[in-house]
This record gives C-alpha cells, sequence and structure tokens, in this order.
C-alpha cells in the first residue's frame, strides 16, 4: 500500500472553470447548510481572529480570520477557510480587499484533500446567504433594491438575490467613492438586466428599496432608523452599519448564528447586545431554524425584517465540496505532493 499523499491545488481560474460562479447552484448549497444548522447536523467552532496592529481612525483594522467546521448531510466535509482582509488594499496596493485559502480533509482520515482559492467561494456564499434570507424573509414580488457598497461583496449580493427573487428590475446604489458606483451600476445593468442608478446618499437607496443590502466597511452608522419602509427586507452584511434604533424598531431579527454573532461582536447587533440593548429573547430566529421548518418566515407585508449574518465557514465547506468534486471529475488543477512517505508514523 502506498503511502504517498497528495493534495489537489485548485487555482481561482480552477474554482472558476468547476462553477464557482454558479450563483444558483451556490443558493442551493448554503438553503442545504442552514438546513443542517437548523436540524443541528454540523460542528461551528468559534471564529479565530487575528488583529496585530490599530486601525486608522474612522477605519476596520487589517485581520485574518481562520474558520473551521464540520457539516453532515449529504456532504460529509470537514475543513476550513483562512481569510484575510485588509480593507485598504484596493487603494493602496491595487489589490482585493480579502484573499482566501479553503482547505478541505478527509473525514476518514483527516489527510489534506485539497487547497483552493477561497476568495470567490467566500465572496459567492456570502452573497448567498443574503438570498436564502431574501428568499424566505423578502416579500415575493419585490422590484425595487438598494445597495450601499459598491465593492466585489455587493457584486455578488445582488447576482445571488436576482436569483431568487427574479422579478428586480430596478434600484439604487451609492458608494463613497462615487467612480466605483457608477462602475458598479454600469456592470449590473448589463449582467442583470436591472435599471440600477447611482445615488448622491444613503438615505436615497434606503427609501426606495424592498431589499436593502449594506456591504461595507464602515465603523459608524450608514442607515438610520425612519429610512426603512414598510415591508422591506434588510440584508445587514457587515459591521456597525445601522443605528440601534433601526433593530429595536424592526418587527424580526434573524441572524445566522447567534453565539457566533455575540463572539465575533461586530455587527449592529452584537454591539447593541453588549450594550444590554437587545436581549437573546429579542432575537426572532437563526434562519436555519426558518429553513428547517421549526419557525415561520415572513407573515406579513407590513413587516420590515432585519437579517444580520456574521457568515459561518460551513458555506464555504459546502461549495468548496462541489468545488472540489467538480475539478476532479474534469481533471482541473494540480496535484502537489505531501509526502512520498511520512517521515514518522
Amino acid at each position: 500500500m502506498t503511502k504517498r499523499v497528495e493534495i489537489l491545488w485548485l487555482s481561482q481560474e480552477d474554482v472558476v472553470a468547476a462553477g464557482g460562479l454558479d450563483i444558483k447552484a451556490a443558493v442551493a448549497d448554503v438553503e442545504e447548510v442552514f438546513r443542517l444548522h437548523g436540524t443541528g447536523d454540523y460542528v461551528l467552532p468559534a471564529k479565530i481572529v487575528l488583529h496585530w496592529e490599530a486601525a486608522p481612525p474612522g477605519e476596520q483594522a487589517n485581520h485574518i480570520n481562520i474558520m473551521p467546521g464540520y457539516l453532515g448531510g449529504r456532504y460529509q466535509v470537514v475543513g476550513l477557510k483562512d481569510i484575510a482582509s485588509f480593507p485598504r488594499n484596493p487603494y493602496q496596493n491595487g489589490l482585493p480587499r480579502a484573499s482566501a485559502l479553503t482547505i478541505l480533509h478527509s473525514v476518514e482520515t483527516g489527510l489534506p484533500l485539497c487547497v483552493m482559492d477561497g476568495t470567490l467561494i467566500s465572496a459567492v456564499r456570502t452573497g448567498a446567504a443574503t438570498a436564502v434570507g431574501a428568499k424566505y424573509l423578502a416579500g415575493e414580488n419585490v422590484t425595487r433594491v438598494g445597495v450601499i457598497g459598491a465593492g466585489v461583496q455587493a457584486r455578488t449580493q445582488l447576482m445571488a438575490v436576482k436569483a431568487v427573487r427574479p422579478r428586480i428590475r430596478e434600484g439604487m446604489v451609492y458608494d463613497l467613492h462615487r467612480e466605483r458606483a457608477e462602475a458598479f451600476a454600469t456592470e449590473m445593468r448589463q449582467r442583470l438586466a436591472i435599471q440600477l442608478e447611482v445615488a448622491d446618499d444613503a438615505e436615497s437607496v434606503v427609501r426606495q428599496a424592498e431589499i436593502l443590502v449594506t456591504a461595507t466597511t464602515t465603523t459608524r452608522p450608514i442607515v438610520e432608523d425612519g429610512w426603512l419602509q414598510p415591508g422591506s427586507f434588510y440584508a445587514h452584511v457587515s459591521g456597525y452599519e445601522c443605528t440601534f434604533d433601526v433593530l429595536r424598531h424592526a418587527h424580526k431579527v434573524v441572524v445566522d448564528d447567534w453565539e457566533q454573532v455575540k463572539h465575533r461582536m461586530y455587527s449592529t447587533v452584537a454591539l447593541m447586545w453588549r450594550a444590554g440593548e437587545f436581549r437573546d429573547e429579542h432575537l426572532y430566529a437563526e434562519l436555519g431554524e426558518i429553513v428547517a421548518g421549526h419557525k415561520v418566515g415572513r407573515t406579513s407585508e407590513e413587516e420590515i425584517i432585519v437579517f444580520s449574518p456574521i457568515g459561518m465557514g460551513l458555506h464555504d465547506l459546502a461549495v468548496a465540496r462541489r468545488i472540489y468534486h467538480t475539478a476532479r471529475h474534469r481533471g482541473l488543477g494540480q496535484r502537489v505532493t505531501l509526502w512520498e512517505s511520512p517521515l514518522w508514523m
């Protein structure tokens, strides 16, 4: 019996060739992960966050997150995501804000099976999580969307939301850098056939949106109380993006994993909880409870529902597993030798 161990290496180009941009497949994967989360068929340790320097005033600090997990069901996958977030990269270094690796291990031996670019997977699965939220929590016939932030994440957010609410035809986008918003609007008009206009301020975006997405690196609230229209669905994707009163006056607040949200202490709802202004019993549900059928989602056309996910590595693992098996089937990637024979047993 050979003791040689090989690892499959998948570049970002390989990930794309293996279906990394298949938004509908990602939404299906992420929805199934939420269902498994709602039934308890997973292991999700707390996210490890590494900081080593202070952030400039008013900006997020550079950091690296390590996100391990195990997912049961049809996936039977174990592994982790290593993702770095350097918010000033696009402006200072001409590089993406986020860069990631996803590593899959054998559930039988623990040996590494695959190391792949996780940057694209991370962006796509985050958009897919919002889409699953919209599927269960947004109005059925919405046509208008609003996006604040015009970075990489905004693209996959809008692509995924459009996949579950195909009647979306128009909307607005706002970004601190207007040229980025203009480029984003042009791209989305062509890609998704949405008449997307560039707004002069965040309030204009919020007030017209039936589905609102904030995907920014802000450290101060950009959504104020009273701006959300009745019946709207608000995906609060990043950090301190809205005032406490926005959540206080929402009819329902839903997260992906409440303990993870509190542990990360990053988003508005977590900060509100720490301040003693949002208690555990104020949380309506984790989305997995709704997907698994333990709780209902939207129950009226007037409800304002806020979905505030912190991000679960389980989503990366599910998408990465599909990519891995597709890549093997298509002969993509490179085989890298870990060892010919282990030095010690």
